[in-house]
């Protein structure tokens, strides 16, 4: 069975191959913005651009998701019982103890962000930290220390920055098409044909971003779930822990399809789960997770 070892080569390969993947995306609608409207700096602006994206979401990232989420970090004399709940599970996983975060949210929820387990992060909803018993904040440290054993926060939180610039880009780039003017001859058949192929690239890209969320998501929640449960050697914790949370049906207040592959629950509330909705959540089915918890017990 997977560990919290285990696939970390694994992560770090799709870091690097989504980086690089929305390197070469926004060059491209770069140099279709640059032939559409006629003018070449526009491709060595997207050029600079796609470089200090990958840059910064490589090392500020986790900064950035803390920020949109509105963490503020909680100093050890301030909640020394959550602290020692982390450092003795830390130790455990063998990890250096992660800085901790809390979120002003009734909602229950958590995440852990960071670029590497040096640099790591644990944020808790201050409605996470009052509904759950011991043994149920154990599973979810456990599960998010998981992710971190994993690289998952490296991969998860590039993601953040990443797709929400390529939407952003491929958005400001449709609006320019429609409210602006070509510079070229209409009449080339072949620059139409581009042109053609440029607008459906610049439409699909942020359903390419979700799509490559939802990919890098859910297994890597499973997997968490199970690496969380065998450290804790209780999966009972963890599933009833998921219970509380997912029975929560308000949304987070400054919930965000660019964080919400973060937490270890769906931020938008259960009445989320419903409906077409469904399909294009960043995680699985609550009942699957606590369904394959409570079968490590068997």
């Amino acid at each position: 069975m997977a560990t919290i070892y285990t696939h970390q080569s694994s992560n770090t390969r799709k870091t690097w191959l989504l980086m690089s993947l929305v390197f070469f995306l926004v060059i491209g609608l770069g140099w279709f913005a640059s032939y559409y409207f006629g003018n070449p700096s526009i491709l060595y602006f997207f050029v600079i651009f796609s470089i200090v994206l990958n840059i910064t979401s490589y090392w500020y990232s986790d900064k950035i998701a803390l920020s949109v989420s509105g963490a503020h970090e909680v100093k050890e004399s301030d909640n020394l019982e959550l602290h020692r709940l982390v450092e003795n599970l830390a130790i455990t996983a063998g990890l250096p103890k992660p800085k901790i975060y809390i979120i002003n949210d009734p909602a229950p929820n958590a995440f852990a962000t960071g670029r590497n387990k040096n640099h790591a992060a644990i944020a808790f909803t201050t409605g996470i930290l009052e509904r759950l018993d011991r043994t149920e904040l154990e599973g979810v440290t456990a599960h998010e220390l998981s992710h971190i054993g994993n690289k998952d926060i490296l991969l998860s939180t590039v993601v953040v920055v990443l797709v929400g610039f390529v939407a952003i880009v491929s958005d400001m780039l449709t609006r320019s098409m429609i409210f602006g003017g070509r510079s070229r001859d209409d009449d080339n058949r072949a620059g139409n044909i581009l042109m053609i192929v440029g607008i459906v690239l610049a439409i699909l890209s942020p359903l390419i971003a979700t799509l490559i969320q939802l990919a890098i998501s859910r297994k890597r929640e499973y997997l968490a779930d199970a690496s969380g449960a065998l450290l804790t050697r209780y999966p009972e914790g963890l599933a009833s822990a998921l219970q509380k949370i997912s029975s929560y049906s308000q949304p987070m207040r400054r919930a965000s399809n660019a964080t919400a592959h973060l937490y270890i629950s769906n931020p938008f509330g259960a009445r989320a789960m419903h409906g077409v909705k469904h399909l294009f959540m960043t995680h699985p089915p609550v009942q699957n997770r606590i369904e394959r918890l409570r079968g490590m017990l068997n």
